[in-house]
């Protein structure tokens, strides 16, 4: 066959040849399952919960905390019941014991904070707040809180950041999704270690999360919080705290318990509730 047959049957072929190869395959397509990284899940999460931020001004509860001694019997003198009256601005509190019936104790001023030698609360603390530098005394006025914000938008991508923890993993564990993490700075502040969450809206069910336990002229021992999860009036509120000493500290109240009860969220309270200077001309008129 000569070279210009050869051309000519080529040419005369060709739209046969390519009718009949197969048409390029298409480009892979990304596929976004919608389903946000762990990582984005805690931005997520944080953000839900700074969307109830602040809390209401005023806020009171009933703490009961109850604790054993070293040989398992229980500890009557750490283990009490407080009404608890708090301006949520500057968290300052009128807290009163309760005894038996309708007996009182006097009125005591107060500022409920974790990480500190007192007892935690109240029940709307920002369970995200890091722990503060160095423990505060009770006359140490914090920083009013400002009003949750949703994070910025842009090409409708919600940015949410995160820099003081890692997210390990992220498994959904019935109807709940459970984050395990770590801090990436400051671990004694950046204080959660797990964070239990409702998988539909996200709002906070449990978590754990370290702390502090403090002992009069004495040393200071690690402990770890398992903290629960509530609302109320659409507030996410603390419940319960079950805390373990850690250190290989073994005295009395090496496991204690707080309750949070009958929290609720009044319109006014009097200004003398968070004036220590003027308890003692309303003994009379204190609430009980």
């Amino acid at each position: 066959m000569s070279l210009r047959l050869l051309f000519a049957l080529t040419v005369a072929l060709a739209p046969l040849l390519a009718a009949a190869a197969p048409p390029p395959a298409p480009p892979p397509v990304a596929v976004d399952s919608g389903t946000p990284t762990p990582q984005r899940y805690l931005g997520l999460i944080r953000a839900k919960f700074r969307s109830h931020r602040p809390p209401p001004l005023y806020e009171s509860y009933t703490l009961v905390r109850f604790q054993l001694t070293d040989h398992g019997d229980t500890d009557f003198v750490e283990s009490y019941t407080y009404h608890v009256w708090v301006r949520n601005t500057d968290r300052a509190a009128l807290g009163r014991k309760v005894f038996r019936d309708f007996a009182r104790g006097p009125l005591e001023f107060q500022r409920p904070a974790f990480n500190a030698d007192r007892d935690p609360g109240p029940p709307t603390a920002d369970v995200f707040e890091p722990a503060p530098i160095h423990p505060q005394p009770v006359e140490f006025v914090p920083t009013p809180e400002v009003a949750g914000t949703a994070p910025p938008e842009i090409a409708n991508v919600r940015t949410v950041g995160e820099f003081d923890y890692h997210v390990d993993s992220a498994e959904v564990e019935g109807d709940q999704l459970h984050l395990h993490m770590s801090p990436l700075r400051d671990p004694d502040r950046n204080r959660l270690r797990d964070i239990y969450v409702d998988k539909t809206t996200l709002e906070l069910r449990k978590l754990i999360a370290t702390d502090k336990f403090f002992i009069q002229q004495g040393p200071t021992y690690g402990v770890k919080f398992t903290i629960l999860m509530g609302a109320v009036d659409g507030v996410p509120v603390v419940t319960d705290i079950h805390g373990e000493v850690g250190d290989n500290y073994d005295g009395d109240g090496k496991n204690v318990d707080f309750h949070f009860r009958d929290i609720k969220f009044p319109d006014a309270m009097p200004a003398w509730y968070f004036d220590a200077k003027t308890y003692h001309s309303h003994e009379d008129d204190a609430p009980s």
